[in-house]
């Protein structure tokens, strides 16, 4: 089994997508492992827009349109054209199924931390289309109804892409520096909990040189701790976790007990959770969507 198997990096990206799109978490809506069918057909990250007139300077976003589909490899893999026509089926897939779904308000992204050599050849020579690289890391593909974007974390700006750059296992220290430093910064109110597990135990001696550990193991709970890296975010990011896994569940039609059981939380939480999804479902109702 390989080292990444071990490394969460999937949650890692979610965290680090939200972090990045910090400024705009009130005029997002930012989707996990989005199912599709009833069958396991997920989509890693799916954003939507609350607003359909919302302009986002953020460069990563800039292809955005209402609805942004993400794909992300972790950093031992790169995308191969297979994975590029699963993903495109994806676009095409929720088009179809969803209620008011149209291509053209779709957007594809694929990010990892390799230049996926193979797929940028095949859209080249095959597809015909054309790669124009708009900022260090981000490659927009010219020639397709749909706006894709191709995004590689190596060679993304430090200054404009931390999070995402900083999804890899080759770290420079200069690199884990920077993430320590915007760690340690109060007041961002997104969780990173995932993001610096896998961040930390990709690139495990880096950080004990940075933060001046020298050779003594310790635990990445104890490392947030004894640096003071958003200490309070290890909490808030499980009971995040914990009721995303509960909403779930409720979902899927499990009693609030035995929700309240798998998720590990109140009896009364879980209850205002499922007040929450019927409303939700009544308001649904009442407008005809």
């Amino acid at each position: 089994m390989k080292h990444d198997d071990y490394i969460k990096w999937h949650p890692a990206f979610f965290q680090a997508i939200r972090l990045e799109l910090a400024d705009y978490r009130d005029t997002l809506r930012f989707l996990p492992e989005y199912q599709l069918t009833a069958e396991p057909l997920r989509i890693d990250v799916l954003i939507v827009k609350k607003t359909g007139n919302l302009q986002i300077a953020k460069n990563i976003a800039r292809v955005f349109r209402a609805v942004n589909i993400w794909e992300f490899k972790s950093p031992s893999d790169s995308f191969s054209v297979k994975d590029f026509l699963k993903v495109y089926s994806y676009a095409c897939l929720y088009a179809a199924i969803t209620p008011e779904g149209d291509m053209a308000d779709i957007t594809l992204s694929f990010a990892g931390a390799r230049y996926p050599r193979e797929l940028i050849k095949y859209l080249r020579d095959v597809r015909k289309y054309r790669i124009e690289e708009t900022e260090p890391g981000i490659y927009e593909v010219k020639g397709d109804y749909l706006p894709i974007q191709i995004i590689v974390g190596k060679e993304l700006s430090l200054k404009e892409n931390l999070w995402l750059k900083g999804l890899r296992k080759d770290l420079e220290r200069s690199e884990v520096e920077s993430i320590v430093r915007e760690g340690r910064k109060p007041g961002r109110g997104i969780a990173a909990d995932a993001y610096l597990d896998a961040v930390f135990h990709g690139n495990t001696e880096t950080f004990r040189e940075v933060i001046q550990m020298g050779k003594r193991k310790v635990t990445f709970e104890e490392m947030l701790m004894e640096e003071g890296i958003l200490p309070k975010w290890i909490e808030k990011g499980r009971e995040e976790g914990r009721e995303m896994v509960a909403r779930n569940l409720l979902n899927r039609g499990m009693s609030v007990k035995e929700t309240a059981e798998a998720a590990e939380l109140s009896v009364k939480k879980v209850r205002s959770l499922s007040a929450s999804i019927r409303k939700k479902d009544k308001q649904k109702q009442l407008s005809g969507v």
